[in-house]
């Protein structure tokens, strides 16, 4: 049997956890949610997309040999580390998390931002234990096509670019051994490997070609691309 190399996983089907200020739609097994077909995707183990209220969100916690990558897409996170480290991420930036040897930190949507929503993808890292790191960094709102993200990762091979296309516009998902593409806004006209797209659904590709979509409405979409 030839293995699946085009998986369409639609929004309505990821999983969902609810607690007082906070719903999490996880991608993959997460917590009292397991599914042994949704456990990861090349690096990729989590890939969570949070709607947070105000002064609401993830109170201290520990994390290590993660690659934690947050793209907040409205309004603004606080972060909060054992490092001493205190950074308000805003909506159209990127922040990296490299938990390493070890790193206690938390989570808040920063009051008076508006709605605040941000999407989370953890990676397994090539090295462990190495020593934790965290950095923030803004993507131009002009630039247009895929725009690379302008943090690195501990993933040798690994690359997220962001996209933001007008309504009409055309891009092409490019060929890479492995491809994971999720709106986080707008929808995508139907193209050659699925029926339309919107918010909250991604596409994973295994060893495919380039493959060209078209934007219904004003859409965003975060693409990974990965080496194996």
């Amino acid at each position: 049997m030839m293995p699946v190399t085009v998986e369409i996983r639609r929004g309505t089907s990821r999983f969902s956890t609810r607690v007082p200020g906070r719903l999490t739609r996880h991608a993959f097994s997460f917590g009292e949610h397991y599914d042994p077909e949704r456990l990861s995707f090349g690096p990729i183990v989590c890939h969570d997309d949070h709607l947070v209220a105000g002064g609401q969100g993830f109170d201290e916690h520990a994390h290590s040999d993660l690659e934690i990558v947050t793209w907040v897409v409205s309004g603004a996170v606080r972060h909060v580390d054992s490092s001493g480290r205190e950074e308000v991420v805003p909506a159209g930036s990127l922040a990296v998390l490299s938990a390493g040897s070890g790193v206690r930190h938390a989570e808040t949507a920063v009051l008076g931002a508006g709605p605040t929503r941000f999407v989370q993808t953890w990676l397994r890292p090539d090295e462990t234990g190495t020593t934790p790191s965290y950095a923030v960094a803004a993507v131009d709102p002009a630039a247009t096509g895929l725009v690379p993200a302008p943090l690195p990762v501990g993933v040798a091979g690994a690359r997220l670019s962001v996209a933001r296309l007008r309504a009409g516009e055309r891009l092409e998902l490019p060929a890479a051994p492995r491809l994971h593409a999720f709106l986080t806004r707008g929808a995508l006209l139907r193209f050659s490997l699925a029926e339309p797209l919107a918010a909250g659904d991604a596409c994973c590709f295994v060893d495919e070609p380039a493959h060209p979509v078209v934007a219904a409405v004003d859409t965003e979409l975060l693409v990974w691309t990965f080496a194996s």
